[in-house]
């Protein structure tokens, strides 16, 4: 896919999606810096949000810090707990609706996440805000049918910049 300076970018970042997908596969931590210089890959970045989970602990806190630090807006949903302890927090929801009311002052939209659960989503963009969306995920826990959907999917998985090591 051909991408040009002044292509207007948005990037949504399922934190959680991306975080448990780096553990999960490479027990590894998500480098979203990296992800960020990716995304926007020398357009003009109107907006990149970082979709993140506050816990009661607020542990998570020196790294949302990390993630507005390089650039990002981050929103931030308390962890639902359940009566039987069950726990709940995605940003599905959030995402999508963020993405509709940004679509008409963007030209792209840069959804970091393998969730099939945008399938929808992904087709409104293209169909109805005449959005190109590029999908950016790990393709090992990447819906197959995102992939396919999507005007252009980035791997995560094919480089280790996208990956924190530990020194």
């Amino acid at each position: 896919m051909i991408k040009h300076r002044e292509q207007r970018v948005g990037i949504l970042v399922d934190v959680s999606n991306m975080y448990h997908s780096a553990k999960n596969l490479y027990k590894r931590k998500t480098n979203f810096k990296e992800i960020l210089v990716k995304a926007v890959a020398g357009r003009k970045l109107i907006r990149a949000t970082a979709y993140a989970i506050r816990t009661e602990s607020k542990d998570e806190m020196p790294f949302t810090d990390a993630l507005a630090e390089q650039g990002f807006e981050v929103k931030l949903k308390d962890l639902q707990i359940f009566a039987g302890g069950a726990k709940k927090a995605d940003w599905d929801v959030g995402i999508a609706i963020d993405a509709i009311k940004l679509a008409d002052k963007l030209d792209v939209i840069v959804l970091v996440s393998g969730d099939g659960d945008y399938l929808p989503l992904v087709s409104y963009l293209q169909n109805n805000k005449g959005c190109l969306v590029e999908v950016m995920a790990f393709r090992k826990t990447c819906s197959s049918r995102l992939i396919e959907e999507a005007d252009d999917f980035i791997d995560l998985g094919s480089d280790k910049k996208f990956l924190i090591y530990n020194r």
